[in-house]
């Protein structure tokens, strides 16, 4: 039996897009649903082979927009995938205002046991200018509805570093959230691609620039506030209550392989990395016809570059790289392999070694990206030449 797959199904669809999301999304095409989650089934049962699933995750888009009845259909089309005794985590994003209290009832009946919010901010002049439909009040009120429904694994989403934050309107967002009492917590700072509104608004003034000083500070009121609250911060950007980690998220932090279904979707089989088409019609077409619909891109990862990746996201957990377990999986000696860079980053405090694992200091959180690029194979070769 085939090593088991962690499961990635993207929805595309939205009502509007957000002022700072880059995700592959279409509106006004949720008239095309129906279509698209026939093609999905399609697609899996031509990835997956003899695979079985371990965890499944609706990402987006937004998910919550799928009428219950598509996704009782999806569910049931991938029971063939995974033993029902598992109890495997499978996750859907949610946005407020999209779903009510009888809908979250029905898609946990159809066996979704674990939500993730997309809540952002509490302050509705930040909601705002991230383009966001909802506000405060509907945020407090899905989450309210996802615990009568009777969901005890929820996720809430925030965004920090917005323009015109402040640390004490993130204060209060962060307050509001803890008092909601979820057993997770993701928070990311804002990034903004190329083409995105909001990138634009900045570029010409009617936005102010973020502020990278402040937005480290927020990091770092968060870390504090949630480790009294008793999160704890085992990912970069992630917080959970003991037990609640995201089963699914941690397959790619430990390197795993993955299969995503839908446009744009990414799959990490047999040491091969590859991308659906993003476009929602040609992605369609293409299962339909009984063919593999083109892909995008497919990279083959060898086992050097598997190995600077693996280091990379092992990394972005507070456990770090295990260098014995690293060694073997990747047949190679990390320490003889990454010694200039371990010792240069460990002098600048961003690093610890204690001989069992590699981890980033929590200065190195904050700067995890000056970490990251040195793991990289050329930037090593250019390193070990020295």
């Amino acid at each position: 039996m085939a090593t088991n797959v962690a499961l990635y199904i993207h929805v595309p669809f939205c009502l509007q897009k957000c002022s700072y999301c880059s995700f592959v999304s279409y509106t006004g095409r949720l008239q095309d649903a129906e279509r698209y989650i026939q093609t999905v089934i399609n697609e899996i049962s031509k990835r997956a082979g003899r695979r079985k699933v371990k965890s499944i995750y609706f990402g987006g888009g937004t998910p919550s927009l799928i009428p219950a009845g598509l996704l009782e259909r999806l569910m049931e089309n991938l029971k063939d995938y995974y033993s029902q005794g598992d109890a495997i985590e499978v996750s859907l994003e949610v946005n407020p205002g999209t779903v009510n209290e009888e809908y979250l009832k029905a898609i946990k009946s159809y066996g979704i046991n674990r939500l993730s919010i997309g809540v952002q901010s509490l302050d509705n002049k930040e909601l705002g200018r991230l383009g966001r439909l909802h506000d405060a009040s509907a945020a407090v009120k899905v989450m309210k509805s996802a615990r009568s429904a009777g969901f005890d694994n929820i996720n809430i989403d925030l965004i920090y570093g917005i323009p015109g934050q402040s640390l004490r309107s993130w204060r209060r967002t962060l307050e509001g959230v803890v008092s909601m009492e979820p057993e997770h917590l993701s928070l990311y700072g804002l990034s903004l691609e190329p083409g995105t509104a909001m990138l634009s608004q900045i570029e010409s003034g009617k936005l102010p620039q973020t502020d990278p000083d402040l937005s480290a500070d927020q990091y770092e009121m968060a870390e504090k506030m949630l480790e009294k609250q008793g999160y704890r911060h085992y990912e970069i950007s992630n917080w959970a209550k003991p037990g609640y980690e995201c089963r699914h998220n941690l397959a790619y932090w430990r390197h795993e392989e993955y299969i995503g279904a839908g446009a744009s979707a990414c799959s990490y089989l047999n040491n091969h990395r590859f991308t659906n088409c993003a476009d929602l019609d040609k992605y369609m077409a293409g299962f339909e016809s009984g063919a593999f619909v083109e892909k995008e891109s497919d990279e083959v990862i060898d086992r050097e570059l598997a190995s600077a990746e693996a280091a990379i996201l092992a990394l972005r957990l507070d456990s770090g790289i295990n260098i014995e377990n690293h060694n073997r999986d990747y047949n190679t000696n990390l320490l003889a392999v990454y010694n200039t860079q371990i010792k240069e980053l460990a002098g600048f405090g961003l690093l610890e070694n204690n001989g069992v694992n590699i981890k980033l200091t929590n200065r190195g959180r904050l700067l995890g990206n000056e970490v990251f690029w040195r793991f990289l194979p050329e930037r090593n070769e250019q390193d070990n030449r020295r």
